[in-house]
């Protein structure tokens, strides 16, 4: 079965997390900067089956969107224009970057790891991708 990979989306650096291929686990996968993600994709498409792909949308409490929205959105748009083939769903991430940090803490990990932010991009994007598939599940 094709796995699914999430993205969370940021102006420099792009978390990235992918699915088992069951479609039942969500791990982190890499952390890549924004200008290389197409090819970061084209390359680990060429090793594996990928059949979706859940881009986290930022929102604020009130549902609007935020200053990143926009960059999220042509995120989509570059997704859609390069894996025409690949469909696409969108996450809210609200506090996912909190969860993460959050996650760390209590796992144990030591405070120079939790400074790097590209952890806490790539867990970012795991809790993404994590809750979609426990949104998918109950559909």
């Amino acid at each position: 079965m094709p796995r699914i990979l999430a993205i969370d989306y940021g102006a420099k650096r792009v978390g990235l997390a992918v699915t088992d291929p069951l479609q039942l686990i969500a791990s982190p996968l890499d952390t890549v900067h924004s200008k290389d993600l197409v090819d970061y994709i084209k390359k680990y498409i060429e090793k594996e089956a990928v059949e979706a792909f859940v881009v986290g949308m930022p929102k604020k409490l009130d549902n609007t969107d935020t200053n990143a929205t926009q960059m999220a959105k042509g995120c989509v748009t570059i997704l859609r224009k390069n894996f025409p083939d690949i469909s696409i769903h969108l996450q809210d991430e609200r506090f996912t970057s909190q969860m993460a940090m959050s996650a760390m803490i209590a796992g144990g990990v030591k405070k120079k790891d939790r400074q790097n932010k590209a952890n806490i991009d790539k867990l970012s994007a795991t809790i993404i991708l994590q809750s979609f598939l426990e949104r998918s599940s109950r559909l």
